[in-house]
Parts: C-alpha cells; structure tokens; sequence
C-alpha cells in the first residue's frame, strides 16, 4: 500500500489507547527573574507561560487524531485533581472520547518539563507526579470498561509508559485481559508498547525500541539480544523493534529482517518519536499494509513530528510531503 492509500483507509478506523494516559505540562521559566526564596534561600524557577497536552498514551491519541483517525478514545486513569481537570480539557480539544477514563484516588500522571525561554531548551529537571497500580475496585472497573469496549474498536494500542517496577494502569490483571481479548477478537490489533514489562505480554503485537527489546532480552536470560526468542517468550504474531533513524526490525512467521529508513537529519526533538511511529504503525497494519509497509509508514509520520519541538504531531499532508522528500535522491 502507498501512503495515501494507507492515509485513506485510516478515515474510516476506530482506535483505543489504552494504559497510561498522562498531562505534559511545558513550563517556560525566564532566568533573569531568579532569585533567593525569602523562606528558604533557594533559588525560585520563575516560571512565566504554561502550555498543557496530552502526555504518554496521551501522545499516542494526540498522532490517532491528527492522522484523521474516524475514531479516537482512551481508557485509563484520572485523578480528581487540577492535572486531571487539565488533561481531560487538552484530550478534548483534540477531539479524543475522554468518557472512558476512570476516576481514581490520588493525583493524575503529569510530566512538567521546565524549558528555558531564551534557549527554548529543557535544562531544569523534569517533575513527575507518578501514579501506581490502582486499588483493586479502579482496577476492575478499567478491566470492565476494556472489555466492553473492545468490540467497538479495531485496534487498541497499548501505553505502558510508567518507569517502576510496578507499573501503574497496565497490570498483570490487565496484560492478561488484553491476551484474552486478542484471542477472542482476530480482527482486532492489540499493539503494545511497554518501557520495562514488554516480555510479560502474550498473543498481541509487540513495539519495543532497541533498548527495550535489549533489556527485555536480559530479563528473559538470553545472553544476546535475540528478537527471534523475545517473539516465541511472548507468543506475540509480531515485533517491531525500532533503532532510532537506522530502520526497524521485524520478526514474524517470515522470520527476522531489518527494513531500512531515511535518516532525518537534525531533528528538532526527538520527544514522542516512538508515539509518533506507534500511532502510524498500527493504523497502517490493521488498514491492510504489510508489515514492512507498516514500518516504513510509521517511520514517515515519526520524521514529520521530530522536526516540531515538544511533542508534535503529523497531518496526513505532512505525512504525504514526507513521503515525497524520502522518494527524492
């Protein structure tokens, strides 16, 4: 399939983002009005402008939406707090279905990156508001809601982005609803990206990038990177394994073969690039694209947000221009 045969097949899909939906909160701070806290004597980050998006699989529906999928929602957690009142208002003017979104105690996943003003660069720390495993009864109220949805959806990507060993929204409960799921409903693509759990997934599409695959690999006790092995511990139909700019891998039923990509040169921010290519990726695969035809896709719509600081997005005429630019010698 072209890209534009892919772009115009992804009017009419249906998408859930499922997992860890965040508040990225972009604070631009001015230097020049720092000084001294009369309390305590450190120096205050005098932050001047606030701009509030959808964070993690957050982005993910961000990519969904702007690629002109016909539906979009995400499932996940919120707290009762001002991040969540602000992260449901930024799904919303995206156009995101936030309805499935269950409220839970405690404070909503929120990244706040400090940016300097004059530099425009991200030079402070970040601050996480970090989130855990729900209580049982939130738990079970996500699993609810995930199974009653599925149906209307034809793919569902998964967003396992918290950095513990816990995790947060995506837990054991939930990877093996989603394998049940998967099996229950072959039409559907279950596609998943996970930081650090990715081989405890079974029987669904799998999206690490190299480190992952690698650290995944080591958990497994394989002395080596060996994707092969990391596709048959996960019984998964499918991997993707991204390298940055220098191409993906795929291991399927075919067997393991890299497709090649076109470095971008420069790039503005790297930031969601994994999001980015996800959102593409999937939407490309279950349109009917092959796999190799999926990466490549998935690999046009990441070029055209890397070049956008923050966490940008790709309309499908960016996307096309893309395409063309990497036809050219």
């Amino acid at each position: 399939m072209t890209p534009a045969e892919i772009l115009a097949a992804i009017a009419n899909l249906r998408a859930l983002v499922a997992g860890d939906i965040c508040l990225d909160r972009w604070c631009r701070y001015d230097p020049r009005l720092t000084e001294p806290s009369r309390e305590t004597g450190l120096d205050r980050i005098a932050v001047v402008s606030t701009e509030c998006t959808p964070g993690a699989g957050g982005t993910v529906a961000s990519n969904l939406a702007a690629l002109g999928c016909a539906r979009v929602a995400v499932l996940g957690t919120i707290g009762e707090d001002g991040h969540g009142y602000e992260l449901r208002a930024a799904l919303a003017r995206r156009g995101i279905d936030h309805s499935l979104m269950v409220t839970a105690p405690g404070q909503t996943f929120t990244y706040t990156k400090l940016i300097n003003t004059y530099t425009e660069v991200e030079d402070l720390g970040r601050v996480d508001f970090v989130t855990f495993p729900p209580p049982p009864e939130v738990e079970q109220e996500v699993l609810r809601r995930l199974e009653a949805a599925a149906p209307q959806f034809d793919v569902i990507l998964v967003s396992d982005q918290m950095e513990t060993a816990a995790g947060a929204v995506v837990t054991p409960r939930m990877r093996e609803r989603l394998a049940e799921i998967a099996a229950r409903h072959p039409g559907l693509l279950v596609w998943v990206d996970s930081r650090m759990h990715i081989e405890q997934f079974r029987r669904v599409t799998l999206k690490p990038n190299e480190r992952e695959a690698a650290e995944a690999c080591q958990r497994l006790g394989l002395p080596s990177p060996d994707y092969a092995a990391l596709r048959r511990a996960a019984e998964a139909p499918l991997v993707m394994v991204t390298h940055g700019g220098d191409g993906v891998t795929l291991v399927d039923d075919a067997g393991v073969r890299r497709v090649p990509t076109r470095r971008v040169e420069n790039p503005v921010d790297i930031c969601g690039a994994g999001d980015s290519f996800s959102a593409g990726a999937a939407l490309a695969l279950r349109a009917g694209a092959s796999p190799e035809e999926a990466a490549r896709f998935g690999h046009l719509v990441a070029s055209v947000t890397i070049m956008k600081p923050g966490t940008g997005t790709a309309s499908p005429a960016e996307v096309l221009a893309a395409a063309r630019r990497m036809e050219q010698p």
